[in-house]
């Protein structure tokens, strides 16, 4: 998903569920962040840079392909982008290293999904919109996986788009980097065919483009995980489950709902506004903010100002550094750091090392990776003050 869905259509969601504009806002910029977050900008705010929740294309090309480097990568990727769907899936006649990597593939209404809702209960609205981003991204992202690899995330030549008229067109991959799809004529940019299985090429869904991050596009193709059978990919349909999924979880975030379930969605609070939003989800276009920013100042009468990536950096880099913890940035990295943990310590339990060792640092303190120590400050910290 891109900018349009994870902050307008995402502040829709949130102000939907109840929220004020303010928190819709909050809520949404911290969904969005999750894109924006990386080491190179952690670098420069001198934050904790285990709170990175993405790669910039450059950070990718410098990562490192071994395998402390690939947990790394997947750490960041399957916690945040591509939340593995079930980590005990039955993979027959296959060896542990692919069970394993077929395990991470994403998919939504897995356990993980429910368990990244609830730990942001109770939480931050910065959890709030960073979950929300991981739940939205299980739809958009499903039978794509968070780490490298050719077997699972590689596509063929038999990829068609299913066109509103009823018909097939094949689609026409390239490798342009900058330049922009042609949704007119069928032309969509990937990533370059490699054949190495850690190649970061086969990272994610850069096999097929930015067309998972399109609401509007229904396509066909034959994934090698899925033994050359037919994948139908419904993007209206599977966006439409986003974003009433995401009404749902944030009303159980604010006490509404008592609990939260895989599997539920709101489909009462969006129906005054159903046909708007089907709408806007069938448009053929591969930038909706203007509908959404449309439609989201519609629901509250207010209007909902631009992204603004520099926004709280000023803030958090001038307090000091015992106050920076509750600045908005602050919240968002602490966020950032147990949903990463989370994930990756539901990966390691499953028997899965491909994001790395992890050892729960609630129950047993600081062991194992790194990447969690500014956790455990902050659990003492907290602890202090009551």
């Amino acid at each position: 998903m891109q900018i349009d869905f994870h902050y307008y259509a995402t502040y829709c969601a949130a102000f939907l569920a109840g929220c004020s504009h303010e928190e819709s806002l909050d809520i949404a910029y911290s969904a969005q962040f999750v894109d924006c977050c990386t080491r190179t900008l952690l670098s420069k705010l001198k934050a904790p840079l285990s709170a990175a929740t993405t790669q910039l294309q450059l950070e990718l090309m410098n990562a490192r392909t071994d395998l402390l480097g690939l947990q790394d990568i997947t750490r960041i990727w399957s916690s945040f982008h591509f939340l593995p769907g079930n980590l005990y899936a039955d993979v027959n006649h296959s060896n542990r290293l692919y069970k394993n990597k077929f395990r991470l593939i994403c998919t939504p209404n897995g356990a993980l999904v429910a368990d990244t809702v609830r730990l942001a209960k109770g939480g931050s609205l910065q959890a709030a919109g960073i979950a929300m981003h991981v739940l939205a991204d299980t739809w958009a992202h499903r039978y794509f996986a968070g780490t490298p690899s050719l077997v699972v995330n590689n596509t063929n030549s038999y990829f068609y788009e299913l066109m509103p008229d009823g018909t097939e067109r094949e689609v026409s991959f390239r490798h342009s980097p900058g330049g922009a799809d042609d949704p007119e004529h069928g032309i969509y940019n990937n990533s370059i065919y490699q054949s190495s299985e850690r190649s970061i090429m086969n990272l994610g869904h850069g096999r097929a483009g930015h067309m998972p991050d399109y609401s509007y596009i229904r396509y066909k193709y034959l994934p090698a995980w899925g033994g050359y059978r037919e994948i139908i990919k419904d993007n209206p349909h599977d966006y439409m489950c986003a974003f009433t999924q995401m009404i749902y979880a944030m009303k159980y975030l604010r006490g509404i709902n008592p609990e939260f379930e895989i599997g539920q969605y709101d489909t009462e609070a969006v129906a005054p506004w159903e046909e708007e939003i089907r709408a806007i989800l069938e448009k053929r276009q591969t930038d909706a903010c203007a509908d959404w920013k449309a439609l989201g100042e519609k629901l509250s009468g207010r209007e909902i100002r631009p992204f603004d990536l520099d926004r709280y950096q000023g803030e958090y880099m001038s307090l000091p550094e015992q106050e920076k913890d509750d600045s908005f940035l602050g919240r968002f990295f602490l966020a950032a750091m147990a949903q990463k943990s989370m994930v990756t310590n539901k990966i390691f339990k499953s028997g899965n090392l491909l994001a790395g060792f992890s050892v729960d640092y609630a129950e047993k303190g600081f062991q194992g990776i790194r990447d969690f120590v500014k956790l455990i400050e902050a659990a003492v910290k907290e602890g202090g003050r009551t």
